[in-house]
């Protein structure tokens, strides 16, 4: 990334760090890849017309993500997106490590394909909170939400995936899965 204006250089390495936890929590927003590029890169220059209003010592990460939502929200609201139903699938690639067993691999794209199928208010708890591990809280704040309503929302999302998760341990109880 090139920075045209000077930047202090810790925002700079700051952002260029957040930004593979930030593409997660867009596409969480957003539910397609090419939406989460586009919404990275606004928030990225958001982020940067706005660097004087970052407090140092706080959470970075849960600023550039507070950031992502507000766009997010702004264009949702301009152009009525997500009234069309059905999402398009995200690409796994770059969301799956490629150093576990294939096993864990499967089952990791069989999670994401469950979570991106979830409603969007629990797609980003769930990245919130699972992924990015912010804590109840946090992810409230980033969200704009009631922390009963983050605890809310990750109680459905559970027991949406609990079959998943189920259908999981007894393939490993048969030895299927190493």
């Amino acid at each position: 990334m090139h920075f045209g204006k000077k930047y202090p250089k810790r925002f700079q390495g700051d952002l260029i760090t957040v930004m593979p936890r930030l593409w997660r929590f867009a596409l969480s927003l957003a539910g397609q890849k090419d939406l989460a590029d586009d919404l990275v890169q606004a928030t990225c220059l958001r982020a940067l017309e706005r660097e004087s209003q970052f407090k140092a010592g706080s959470n970075f990460a849960a600023w550039t993500m507070t950031i992502c939502r507000s766009i997010w929200l702004n264009e949702m609201r301009s152009q009525h997106l997500r009234k069309t139903g059905q999402l398009d699938a995200a690409v796994e690639s770059g969301l799956i490590d490629p150093s576990p067993s294939p096993e864990t691999n499967i089952f990791a794209a069989e999670v994401f394909k469950q979570v991106m199928q979830l409603p969007e208010g629990q797609r980003s708890v769930v990245e919130l909170v699972f992924v990015e591990q912010f804590t109840y809280r946090e992810a409230a704040a980033i969200l704009g939400i009631p922390i009963g309503t983050v605890m809310s929302r990750l109680s459905a999302a559970r027991k949406t995936l609990a079959p998943l998760q189920q259908d999981h341990a007894n393939q490993m109880k048969k030895g299927e899965l190493a």
